[in-house]
């Protein structure tokens, strides 16, 4: 699947209805994260990415103004088929584009051995976000 997976990259005005879907079901229904930590205002401001296989939108991430990565969901029935990564790396290489010199994110604790093999090293104590743990983690852009 990884070879037929599409990346597209753009403005929350064009592609925050899907990716905001996508958020949905993820975040509020699957998670419980509260719906207005879900929905912060920031969106307009960043760079999106909505990953797609033929033509069915099945991840989304963000890359804010400061470089940090966030919002990176993967509906459930496409884990694991190398989605979240092909975001990722396409969120980086947009950081590495905006003259980056790091990418930053907070990671849920699950998660953390998915942004290690993405190169990403983990740093600080875990914390609550929307009463989940976290951590945060962060990959040097510069060679």
């Amino acid at each position: 699947m990884k070879e037929r997976i599409e990346i597209r990259e753009g403005s929350w005005a064009e592609l925050g209805e899907v990716a905001g879907e996508i958020r949905r079901i993820v975040f509020i229904e699957e998670q419980q994260v509260p719906r207005e930590e879900e929905w912060d205002g920031r969106d307009d401001a960043c760079r999106h990415f909505l990953a797609l296989h033929d033509d069915s939108p099945l991840g989304t991430a963000r890359l804010l103004p400061d470089g940090h990565i966030g919002r990176v969901a993967v509906l459930r029935e496409a884990r694991g088929l190398g989605i979240g990564a092909a975001l990722m790396r396409a969120a980086i290489a947009s950081a590495r584009r905006l003259g980056h010199a790091q990418v930053e994110l907070a990671a849920q604790t699950h998660a953390l051995a998915f942004y290690e093999n993405l190169g990403f090293t983990a740093y600080g104590e875990v914390f609550l976000d929307a009463g989940i743990p976290h951590r945060n983690m962060r990959l040097s852009l510069i060679d």
